[in-house]
């Protein structure tokens, strides 16, 4: 006789599964990484005290798990006296791409999302002072914002569609997709050299220049040219 194996217990439940909204649809976008391009726009690099690094982007990462839908209200984050917004495009891939070139990049790419990065600014920079990684001032719970994605298709081609931030209702980020360093095509064809991208995958492809610092009871509201609208509302620090 043949002993039936069991599939193995979780000791605890598992967490569930991240996903993206996706507009008008039942459907969801299982999100499997997130990674996010530095310094992809040059007002913004120069505002930090940087760069451009032309020779190639450079990427940090986000846990699925750090992921925020449009619309929430979330905590000031802990262990931080400098939470800053960033505001950001999405690129959502929906199919593989390994070593692909800049002509074949696009191929990979299910969709478009606003997107917000929140970075808790005073722990990036200690980091840097001590040429150490980015993870406590990026990885984070409610890190990564994102409004309801579209189809590529419906977005069109990725040129001089605007981006923009308003803070309380202030303009603080104002500037073009086309202001990007590196352009969507290239960052796949880039990063693909590294890893072997997946549907889920989603890319964070840098802020515009007006990054700045957020305080509870703080609302953030941002849009593209074509794309649902993004909104967070900072509430109270969570207390112990």
């Amino acid at each position: 006789m043949h002993e039936v194996s069991m599939p193995p217990t979780p000791i605890f439940p598992a967490p569930p599964n991240p996903v993206a909204l996706i507009l008008g649809s039942e459907q969801v976008f299982p999100v499997r990484r997130i990674f996010c391009v530095g310094r992809n726009y040059a007002a913004h690099a120069a505002e930090m005290g940087n760069e451009v690094d032309r020779e190639a982007p450079f990427y940090f990462t986000k846990s699925a798990h750090a992921l925020c839908p449009s619309g929430s209200t979330i905590p000031y984050p802990p262990g931080t006296q400098d939470c800053h917004y960033e505001m950001e495009f999405v690129v959502a891939i929906g199919a593989p791409a390994f070593q692909v070139s800049k002509g074949e990049a696009m191929a990979s790419v299910w969709g478009y999302g606003c997107g917000i990065d929140l970075t808790r600014r005073d722990l990036q920079s200690a980091a840097k002072d001590k040429r150490r990684p980015w993870d406590l001032g990026k990885d984070f719970e409610n890190a990564a914002i994102l409004a309801p994605l579209i189809p590529a298709a419906d977005f069109g081609a990725v040129g001089a569609q605007r981006i923009t931030l308003n803070l309380n209702g202030k303009p603080v980020q104002d500037a073009a997709l086309s202001d990007m360093v590196w352009s969507v095509s290239e960052i796949i064809a880039h990063l693909s050299g590294f890893y072997h991208l997946r549907p889920g995958d989603l890319i964070y492809t840098g802020t515009p220049a007006g990054v700045g610092p957020v305080q509870p009871g703080d609302i953030l509201s941002g849009a593209i040219d074509g794309l649902p609208p993004i909104e967070v509302t900072i509430g109270a620090a969570e207390q112990t």
